[in-house]
């Protein structure tokens, strides 16, 4: 039975058209395309705690290993690239390595390991600690983000022209898991993030970043 998304916050995006998001503690990341710049964002006063300038665009967002790793976007052919950033330190240039075949979006952590979507091959990448392919999972549906929250991994799945968005379970340990369709979402929803109660996500196009529940 679907659900009904209830908003409980919408807030300005400090950098223009926000995409990726992660909870890092209990500090809400965000990153943004106009300024290429990560903001660290206390939601509770919605007051901004640090921003950063990001080696290109950021595209996918995970705290992964007491770091922040993320996804970005680099030079005229769009290619993607892992980076990781620690709070209060910055970006470490000799942790920037190739996505598999320089392709990659969202990010994603349950703490053991990393997800990654790469929709030109359909599928998300799961990443030992060591940064070597642990194995493939079929991508179900186009995807506008992932995150793990209420001990389940979440998808917001669209389709072919990037319509009827839903927010979605999708049982990764399966091969090729089905998608189970929780609740619509807006059409600008991109990024998710769970802070233990509720869920995040940035409508991009109108810079806006929200919260939500469903009930």
């Amino acid at each position: 039975m679907m659900q009904t998304v209830k908003e409980l916050q919408r807030h300005a995006s400090p950098g223009g058209r926000p995409q990726p998001m992660a909870f890092h503690g209990e500090t809400l990341w965000v990153g943004c395309w106009d300024t290429s710049r990560l903001y660290a964002i206390d939601t509770k006063t919605w007051s901004i705690l640090d921003d950063v300038a990001v080696p290109g665009r950021p595209y996918g967002l995970a705290s992964y290993g007491g770091a922040i790793r993320v996804v970005i976007s680099s030079g005229e052919d769009d290619d993607r690239y892992f980076c990781q950033f620690i709070p209060g330190r910055g970006f470490d240039p000799e942790s920037t390595t190739a996505c598999p075949e320089l392709t990659g979006s969202h990010l994603a952590s349950d703490g053991r390991a990393l997800y990654l979507t790469q929709m030109a091959y359909e599928r998300i990448l799961e990443f030992d600690a060591d940064g070597s392919v642990a194995r493939e999972i079929a991508l179900p549906s186009r995807c506008a983000g992932i995150g793990f929250g209420a001990g389940a991994f979440y998808m917001i799945s669209a389709d072919e022209e990037f319509e009827d968005l839903r927010l979605a379970t999708l049982d990764i340990q399966a091969g090729h898991p089905d998608l189970v369709p929780v609740a619509a979402m807006s059409a600008e929803a991109r990024g998710l993030a769970f802070d233990g109660t509720a869920w995040w996500t940035c409508h991009r196009e109108a810079s806006e970043i929200a919260s939500f529940t469903l009930t």
